[in-house]
């Protein structure tokens, strides 16, 4: 997982997975070296991610006072119980929702959550963290949220968008991406991870832009995005016309089985497994 600086109090733990037909999709998570740490959501939970490690780069992990979970999505998810164990003083921000979805699999416990709605605010020590509903989600429990000091916006799933390569997942600032290609990806995914946005009443969707346009955060930081400065006014434009976008439909059984078709040998036949030693 490589690691940069956003900019000097704000440290970006970046991974990426590859979607077939799809892109690079970056996966981060964020430090944001306040006076009391906050880790933002704790990355993959696949077994070759060793997500404390990373971390421990950047932080000791025992200094951490809070974990801002954006949403239980298991990209989002994956070190937060090692960090819990490596950090007896943090607790977990989150909704009452999502620690209910994280209880259908390994419940947090209930004396280091920190239950917070949209709206509502968080004091960190030299800055206080906004929560918000931000306009395209994948999980009903989303929280995004403002840093009240720099107007920094961690946005979660919205405003992401498949990168065409791995090097392009793990750059440091999405202007290394065609402007063009931007646009194209920040739809392709605002309808596959948001695919309710076909059937919104477009003037309440747009509505739901307003808190953004308002603050015009200089940087936003997206879960699936590298971090994207100076931008905020088109890529709020690019989503908003999500709603008239062609809905998404990813392969069926019959795309699978050709993929799978490919992997064969030539002429269709399996090789035999070699004669085990006797």
């Amino acid at each position: 997982m490589p690691v940069h600086k956003a900019r000097p109090d704000i440290s970006v733990l970046n991974d990426s997975l590859e979607a077939p037909g799809i892109g690079h999709l970056p996966v981060n998570a964020f430090v944001l070296h306040s006076s009391q740490p906050v880790v933002i959501d704790t990355g993959l939970g696949l077994p070759d991610r060793n997500f404390l490690e990373v971390l421990g780069s950047v932080l000791d992990p025992a200094d951490v006072r809070w974990i801002w979970l954006t949403h239980p999505d298991r990209d989002h998810t994956g070190g937060i119980f090692d960090l819990l164990a490596a950090a007896p003083q943090a607790r977990v921000v989150t909704t009452f929702l999502s620690a209910g979805i994280m209880s259908c699999e390994r419940p947090l416990p209930l004396d280091r959550l920190y239950l917070l709605n949209p709206g509502q605010s968080l004091d960190v020590g030299d800055r206080t963290l906004t929560a918000f509903r931000p306009p395209l989600f994948d999980n009903p429990a989303t929280i995004a949220l403002f840093d009240d000091r720099s107007g920094i916006c961690f946005s979660s799933d919205c405003f992401g968008g498949p990168m065409p390569s791995a090097e392009l997942a793990h750059a440091d600032d999405v202007r290394a991406v065609d402007m063009q290609e931007l646009r194209a990806a920040q739809l392709l995914w605002a309808t596959v991870d948001s695919p309710w946005v076909h059937n919104v009443d477009v003037h309440k969707f747009l509505s739901t832009f307003q808190m953004l346009r308002d603050r015009q955060p200089e940087l936003i930081l997206s879960t699936h995005l590298p971090p994207a400065r100076g931008l905020t006014a088109s890529m709020i434009d690019t989503l908003t016309s999500a709603a008239g976008e062609s809905a998404f439909v990813g392969p069926d059984q019959a795309a699978l089985e050709q993929t799978l078709a490919g992997f064969e040998p030539a002429g269709g036949q399996h090789q035999p497994a070699p004669d085990s030693p006797t």
